[in-house]
């Protein structure tokens, strides 16, 4: 029975003469109007019965359904608004990317802090879950980009204690499964033919009863209401083992899949035929796909039952398609031989909207957050193109979904699929020589190569399982495949970890009152009087509290404000300030005192700094989107004195020329000397007017929030600055360099310190100067000149070295006879590349080379071992080695190694014989 049996019993369904029953495949309850009714109307319960039998009044494009909702809504007093980015950690620090149309709403909104857009709403949602991966493709219905579309109203319990920024209830669970009916019956369904199933609803500290909405096998909605938060002491236990209680909000949270609606409506075989009807034909003449009449009617049969293949329903993926091909009358492997092919085609023009969304939203792809996921979608749509057959570059896959979802930016999203692919070919290359050598380990252990090491292998070098599952095969190795691999390796990158790393709050300032900030009422102001309302000792030093403070505390990459505050007994340094729910804590050097009075003096010439290079941060940031793209966003930043670094998300290294205009841009903002202003707007009118790139450095708390403008830059932002770009003075790019992949650092100077930059730069060119003996403007021709002789003196070198080797390889150094095959053993105290150069002139002439030197003061060993000579060269280095004290190794035709022991240099090269006679008979 549910544990939220109560919750489930409506007057509506009373009304309308429901029957709750148990489903006696999978136990769950339900909810029908068809007393007939024996099982829940979900698969692998039911088979999907609207193939070819839709049971709507129309069939529709998702263009007219998503418009047949949202006017449904519309006429029923809600307001429509517009849909949020897929990427959420645009306004949200908890989630990555939106996977449902609440996550534009939490966690303000839905805790009641800040009101939403419009109560009751209606909205249609791009999203993508992850977690839906692997079954895209195979169960006719998965897909991993989606629109949900949906409807939200925001309530307050009439006894709730606090306040909150709406009130009373608009409507709930009643109202809720009506509108569902009404919108179902508004389209020509049979409502005897529904089913809602009782699935309580589990997520992110919240819970709520729930109802799956199933029609004719498929799940068309899903109705939430978000009630209850997690509690210790909470009277429901919920299905994730926490208890929980009623909160004082409480949130109508409904779910209409827009690419559910649209299938069903058109009775199609699978969801991506609904969806994507020319991509999908496309991919298939490109591909060479085609199929007889008997085939294509086998075809839809199996589409019929393809909702059995949801992975996480079933233990073994395989035994499941084995299960289908029986009940259809045929081989298992005529029809994955049919299948196969249709699934990859499915999930490449599915994946391809999922990256439209994803690079149209300006995620780059790179090796962490969205960026990792990105990637990820990305190199396995490669694969299955590979796989299938299909030739059409993935940029122009990808183009094809971006314009029909109205992207403007489609050229750098190409430009970044063809970024992406090179790189990834570079990977591979790289990547595969790994998996040879795991793949000759686990096959002497005789052992598979376990799930971890390949999810780490394509965390590492983005191998794709199965082709590490062909390169293990050529070497006699196996591989544990889980159905669900990719879901594994995306959960891996799903959360930001914010949660997690939530600071605890101090005790001890619990109880003071926040500290009033002066900062923002006169940012030019650096003298102010205070009270000193607490001291807490440290183990080095106070934290003294003020009733008000001109110091700006640590926060959003802009270091603390030092100083003094002065009594009538003491002068104290103000070393650090830091803040903690509002408190603003002083770091000084000793006690002024409970109670005291201060004058504070901030240090006048490091808050002035700060304040250019803050300011300067956001000229940066909105010079690099106009040069670079509007893709570009603020990945990271720290403000300093001499000079800050601004980290932008882009995917390739910024050229000179794009350095060069970057600054251009900068400067030129601040030449027109435009003034710096601050606001403090509502956060969702904020929202509303700037969008989401208002949080470049970090989403604010609270209801309201501060806005600087800067020329046209709008952030929401803490830090202090000056009161026009003109103040700035100026601004130098001093370097750019890679932070990670997908992610290019920019480091500059602002005011003084670009001015002592360039003079530092111009000091570094005259020295040069005097060095070449020339005026500073021939210093990079002659450096040109310097720099090509010394590389032809060292070409030079090299063919001496060359031609040395081969006099000494033809001098006749004595040879010794190991089983018919002649080797040169030879101590020759030269450096690496001379050894290295005698030894392949050896072994070029058919012979082993075993070559000791004791160049550099230590022992080092090079062996050369000649094509189809069974010796190899790593072990004969690895034993040698270990007689010096070291090591080495290498492959079996050439290696080396070395050790300290030069004294067991001469000792040792007299056993190489022996060493090489055992080796080639082991």
């Amino acid at each position: 029975m549910s544990e939220l049996e109560a919750e489930y019993r409506l007057d509506y369904f009373e009304a309308e003469d429901f029957t709750r029953k148990q489903c006696p495949g999978c136990g769950v309850y339900f909810w029908t109007r068809d007393e007939a009714r024996e099982t829940c109307g979900e698969p692998p319960c039911d088979d999907y019965t609207f193939i070819d039998n839709p049971g709507f009044d129309d069939a529709y494009s998702l263009e007219e359904m998503r418009e047949q909702f949202l006017s449904f809504f519309e006429a029923n007093d809600h307001e429509r608004i517009e849909p949020y980015p897929v990427a959420a950690n645009r306004w949200r620090d908890d989630v990555l990317l939106t996977q449902a149309s609440i996550y534009d709403f939490q966690p303000l909104v839905t805790s009641g802090e800040t009101p939403p857009p419009a109560n009751p709403l209606c909205i249609s949602q791009p999203c993508i879950r992850m977690q839906d991966i692997d079954n895209v493709g195979k169960t006719g219905r998965h897909t991993m980009a989606f629109e949900m579309m949906a409807h939200h109203a925001f309530n307050v319990r009439e006894d709730a204690d606090g306040e909150y920024a709406y009130e009373g209830e608009v409507y709930w669970k009643d109202r809720t499964v009506e509108y569902c009916d009404e919108f179902f019956e508004s389209m020509g369904v049979d409502l005897t033919e529904i089913t809602y199933i009782e699935d309580p609803w589990v997520g992110g500290g919240n819970a709520g009863p729930a109802f799956e909405v199933l029609y004719r096998g498929a799940e068309l909605a899903t109705l939430v209401f978000m009630s209850m938060e997690q509690d210790p002491d909470g009277e429901y236990e919920m299905k994730d083992g926490n208890t929980y209680s009623p909160m004082d909000t409480y949130v109508v949270d409904t779910g209409y899949g827009l690419e559910r609606w649209t299938w069903v409506s058109q009775g199609t075989p699978t969801v991506y035929d609904a969806v994507y009807p020319d991509m999908v034909e496309f991919l298939k003449e490109n591909a060479g796909i085609s199929h007889t009449e008997t085939e294509e009617s086998l075809i839809r049969e199996a589409a019929e039952l393809s909702g059995h293949l949801d992975i996480d329903e079933v233990e073994d993926l395989a035994q499941a398609r084995a299960q289908v091909a029986d009940q259809l009358g045929v081989e298992k492997e005529r029809l994955a031989d049919l299948l196969e092919p249709l699934e990859d085609v499915y999930a490449i023009a599915d994946h391809s909207r999922a990256l439209a969304y994803m690079l149209g939203d300006g995620i780059v792809p790179s090796n962490v957050g969205t960026g990792y996921l990105a990637r990820m979608v990305l190199r396995r749509t490669k694969r299955l193109a590979d796989n299938v057959g299909v030739d059409a570059p993935l940029d122009e896959l990808v183009d094809m979904q971006a314009e029909r979802l109205g992207y403007t930016n489609r050229d750098t999203i190409r430009d970044m699929v063809r970024t992406e692919e090179k790189k990834y070919r570079e990977t591979l290359e790289r990547g595969s020589r790994r998996v040879e050598q795991l793949a000759k380990e686990y096959a002497e252990k005789g052992e598979p190569i376990p799930t971890e090491t390949l999810i780490e292998l394509y965390d590492s070098h983005g191998l794709q399982p199965d082709m590490v599952e062909e390169i293990a095969a050529d070497h006699g190795a196996a591989v544990e495949l889980p159905d669900d691999f990719y879901a594994r390796v995306a959960a891996r990158h799903e959360t930001t970890g914010a949660a997690e790393e939530a600071a605890q709050r101090e005790e001890r300032v619990s109880g003071l009152p926040e500290t009033q900030p002066l900062y923002y009422e006169d940012q030019e102001r650096t003298e102010f009087e205070a009270v000193v309302l607490d001291v807490f000792e440290r183990e080095e030093g106070y934290d003294v509290v003020l009733d008000q403070t001109m110091f700006y505390p640590e926060g959003g990459g802009q270091p603390a404000d030092t100083g003094t505050l002065v009594t009538d007994e003491v002068t104290v340094e103000v070393t650090d300030v830091q803040e903690r729910d509002g408190v603003v804590l002083h770091r000084t050097d000793r006690n002024p005192g409970k109670g005291e009075f201060v004058r504070g003096q901030v240090n006048v010439d490091r808050r002035r700094s700060l304040m250019r290079h803050h300011t300067a941060t956001h000229v940066v940031g909105y010079a690099a989107r106009e040069v670079l793209g509007d893709h570009v966003r603020q990945a990271g930043a720290q403000k300093g004195t001499d000079r800050s670094r601004l980290d932008v998300r882009h995917y390739r290294r910024i050229t000179r020329e794009e350095i060069k205009e970057i600054e251009r841009v900068a400067n030129e903002v601040v030449m027109e000397n435009t003034p710096v202003e601050q606001e403090w707007p509502d956060r969702r009118e904020a929202e509303a007017e700037h969008g989401f790139d208002l949080y470049q450095g970090g989403i604010p708390p609270g209801q309201s929030i501060r806005l600087v403008h800067v020329a046209e830059d709008v952030q929401a932002c803490a830090g202090t600055h000056v009161r026009r770009t003109g103040d700035i003075g100026a601004i130098k790019i001093l370097k750019t360099e890679p932070v990670q992949d997908g992610v290019e650092r920019i480091v500059f100077a602002a005011g003084e310190a670009a001015v002592e930059a360039t003079q530092r730069t111009e000091d570094h060119l005259y020295d040069a100067a005097d060095a070449f003996d020339v005026d500073p403007d021939e210093v990079p021709e002659t450096a040109e000149r310097f720099f090509s002789e010394w590389k032809e003196r060292g070409k030079q070198i090299d063919r001496l070295k060359e031609e040395l080797a081969e006099a000494r390889a033809a001098a006749g150094a004595e040879e010794v006879d190991v089983g018919g095959i002649p080797a040169v053993v030879q101590r020759l105290d030269a450096d690496a590349d001379e050894l290295r150069a005698t030894a392949n002139a050896l072994v070029d002439e058919g012979k082993v080379a075993v070559l000791g030197s004791a160049h550099g003061g230590s022992a080092q060993f090079i062996v050369g071992v000649p094509d189809g000579v069974d010796i190899d060269a790593g072990e004969v280095v690895g034993r040698l080695a270990r007689e010096v004290g070291g090591g080495g190794g290498g492959p079996s035709d050439f290696a080396q190694g070395g050790g300290p022991d030069v004294d067991a240099l001469d000792a040792t090269l007299e056993t190489v014989p022996e060493v090489l006679e055992s080796v080639r008979e082991a």
